[in-house]
């Protein structure tokens, strides 16, 4: 699989199927401040830090103990959708192809704009957190800033040993996943129609590939 050693995927979107729950847990979230939020503009901050998203979303930036209030809202929202949605499940050929990049000796690892303790709820209901599926998880609120800049993959890569870049390939399904790929140097940055954005919007982001399915990434690499 010529030279890419790392493969960094995106959770929400990319991975795991994405039945509205983020936008919901967002909305509802909003809704409790008496705050209306369109959906379409939730969907363009998706792949944010959570908490960077509601920063944006805020008509007053500078009240940081609203925007903290909101963040717990939707943290609370999220992972109680999460709990009981049976829609929570893997995308498409997700774990086919971990095994098949597996096989191949390709490293993976998952990196998202939720915290931890969402991102384990995910992993809990999947059962990703199986030893030996995924070599590693970093979320945003275990680096000094989120998506779009790199310290989410720079982590990865060290804890890994991927010390070349461009060895490296990124695939998530929003503009902050294409950004991030290119600010951490990525030797591929892959993007996927199954998530927030359609192939035309992307497409604007200028990612090296757009794909319909995981089933097509194995040939890209």
């Amino acid at each position: 699989m010529n030279n890419i050693q790392l493969v960094v995927f995106d959770i929400a979107g990319t991975t795991v199927q994405d039945t509205g729950n983020v936008a919901k847990a967002f909305i509802d979230a909003f809704g409790e401040f008496n705050m209306d939020i369109p959906a379409d503009t939730v969907n363009h901050v998706m792949g944010f830090r959570k908490i960077d998203a509601i920063k944006i979303l805020v008509p007053d930036d500078s009240n940081e103990a609203l925007i903290e209030q909101i963040h717990k809202a939707f943290t609370r929202n999220i992972l109680e959708l999460y709990k009981n949605d049976s829609g929570l499940q893997p995308l498409p050929y997700a774990e086919e192809t971990f095994q098949q990049l597996k096989q191949a000796g390709v490293k993976i690892a998952l990196n998202t704009g939720f915290t931890r303790v969402v991102t384990n709820a995910i992993l809990k209901r999947l059962q990703w957190n199986t030893p030996g599926m995924i070599d590693t998880v970093i979320c945003s609120d275990e680096v000094p800033e989120g998506r779009p800049q790199p310290y989410m993959i720079r982590h990865i890569m060290e804890q890994l040993q991927v010390s070349d870049s461009k060895a490296v390939a990124k695939v998530g399904d929003t503009r902050v996943d294409v950004e991030e790929g290119r600010n951490a140097g990525c030797g591929l940055v892959i993007s996927v129609t199954t998530g927030a954005y359609i192939r035309e919007e992307l497409e604007l982001y200028q990612p090296d590939h757009i794909i319909d399915s995981l089933a097509e990434l194995p040939g890209l690499l």
